[in-house]
Formats: C-alpha cells, sequence, structure tokens
C-alpha cells in the first residue's frame, strides 16, 4: 500500500499479538506504520551546444571566443560602460574572468586566424532557455571586439542551428592610436591591458582602422590590417 501524496509508504504489520493482562487473551491486530521516503531527486539533464566561429577579416586575429550562458542580465551592451572583464579582453584578448560571469562556460583554444575557424563546446544542467554571450578581441587593434550579446537559445531545438553575423565593437576604454607601444597582436607586439582608460568610456560600434598607409604616421598598422564589417560569422548547434 503506498500513500502517493506525501511519499509515505505504509507498512502493514499483520499478525501482531497483544497480551492483554486483563483477559489473558492473544490480540492480534493489524498495525499501519507510516515511513517517509525521500522525494527522488532525478539525475540532471545536460543541455549542450557547438559554438562555431569564423574569422571573416583579411588581417585580424581573433581572441580565443568567450562563450558564456546566463540565465538573466546582458554582460556587455552598445551605449554601457564596459566591465573590467570585458576590458580585459578588447585590450588583451583575456577572457579568463570574463568567463566567470555566467552559469556556463567554455573559452576557445588559441586565436583564429583570417579564414579560419574553431568551434567552442558549452553544457549547461536543466536550462533550455539560457542567453548566450560571445566575446572576442580583435587582435591587432587597442580595443576592438566582437560577438553577440544574450541571445535567447529557447527556441532552438536539438539539432537545430542558429546562424549570425557580428560587426566590430570599440569598448571606449583604450584611445584608437595603433601604436606600436599600445597594439598587443602580432603586428605590434605592444602593451596589452591596461587599468587606465582614456576613450570614451562607453561601448560602440568601431570606427575602423586608420593604419600608416592612410597617413597616420604614428600607427603600427597597414592597410591589410583594416576591416570591414561583419567580422566573424557565428553558427550555434544545440547538440543535446
Amino acid at each position: 500500500m503506498q500513500y502517493l501524496a506525501k511519499h509515505y509508504k505504509k507498512a502493514l504489520v499483520l499478525t501482531l499479538p497483544f497480551l492483554l493482562a486483563a483477559c489473558g487473551d492473544d490480540d492480534t491486530r493489524e498495525v499501519i506504520v507510516e515511513v517517509e521516503v525521500p522525494a527522488e531527486i532525478p539525475d540532471p539533464v545536460p543541455v549542450s551546444y557547438d559554438v562555431t566561429v569564423t574569422n571573416l577579416t583579411n588581417g585580424q586575429p581573433v581572441s580565443p571566443p568567450a562563450v558564456v550562458l546566463h540565465s538573466e542580465g546582458t554582460l556587455w551592451e552598445v551605449g554601457a560602460v564596459a566591465s573590467v572583464e570585458l576590458e580585459r579582453i578588447a585590450e588583451v584578448g583575456d577572457s579568463a574572468d570574463f568567463l566567470m560571469l555566467g552559469d556556463a562556460s567554455a573559452g576557445g583554444v588559441g586565436p583564429i586566424t583570417p579564414g579560419d575557424s574553431q568551434t567552442i563546446s558549452v553544457t549547461i544542467d536543466d536550462i533550455t532557455d539560457a542567453n548566450l554571450t560571445i566575446a572576442a578581441m580583435l587582435g591587432n587593434t587597442n580595443d576592438a571586439f566582437t560577438g553577440i550579446n544574450s541571445w535567447s537559445l529557447a527556441n532552438l531545438e536539438v539539432g537545430a542551428t542558429y546562424t549570425t553575423v557580428s560587426p566590430a565593437y570599440d569598448a571606449g576604454t583604450e584611445a584608437n592610436t595603433e601604436s606600436a607601444a599600445t597594439v598587443p597582436g602580432p603586428a605590434a607586439n605592444g602593451e596589452g591591458f591596461s587599468p587606465s582608460r582614456d576613450d570614451t568610456g562607453f561601448i560602440s560600434m568601431h570606427p575602423g582602422v586608420v593604419s600608416s598607409d592612410d597617413g597616420l604616421s604614428t600607427s603600427a598598422l597597414t592597410v591589410e590590417h583594416k576591416f570591414d564589417n561583419p567580422v566573424i560569422r557565428i553558427q550555434i548547434t544545440r547538440t543535446e
């Protein structure tokens, strides 16, 4: 016999003798004992995605993309002040702190060179309506980055794929001097992250590279480092 409403089991004890002192007769009674059984906790159901990022530029290495799944809020958006975590990505391609901001995350391995792709797999338990945020630096710039902000994955079924593209954004944390001292990518090998900020102070669309070929004599960049939008293509496939 089972007591379904509260997950109780009733143990039925039969033929339990009781000696009654008054009459000396055996009194056999049916005794029902209720025992609480903890409700079973189901195993978490993994929800997994493959995120493929393709570099569409001619001469800009893209830093290992940070792929973050989160339940609410935004991790960056145009017009907002960049967090220090995003600043580290935009100025030097360091995503370690940014990857700590969500419910689940995964980072790429090594830069993505022009024309190449990289696939990052990320898994979250029991959440099918997570938001996806991606951020990665354009290496031969001061603080240009690319990615997507809080894309809802609620309607992406297993086996289905979203494909989109992303332009370049300016983190607004470092002036676009393009100098050899301040561009960390292979074109200059300059300084990476700097805690001081000397630009607009907010995230915006990136104005593009000027370069020494265009008359900016102090620039360490050339025309090959210029880029058009979009700068990356993103494919998101739900795998389970």
